[in-house]
């Protein structure tokens, strides 16, 4: 079984589509292109959804660690 430390998920999702909650409610799905050690996050092709609808749509998308909501 592979080891599924935090670095080595990372690697798996990379290029994939995510869903990104901030702690306002607001939710961006797009492809992650680039996390850092501070939960910093890239996004490409985004889209900004407020209570499951979209609001906006994005080309680059960078969220800042800081405003990300941990899974309950």
């Amino acid at each position: 079984m592979e080891d599924l430390n935090p670095a080595n998920y990372i690697k798996q999702i990379l290029g994939g589509q995510v869903l990104v909650t901030l702690t306002t409610g607001t939710e961006f799905t797009g492809r992650l292109v680039c996390l850092d050690g501070f939960m910093n996050i890239a996004l490409e092709q985004c889209e900004e959804k407020v209570q499951g609808k979209t609001v906006a749509k994005y080309g680059d998308v960078f969220l800042r660690g800081n405003n990300g909501k941990t899974k309950d």
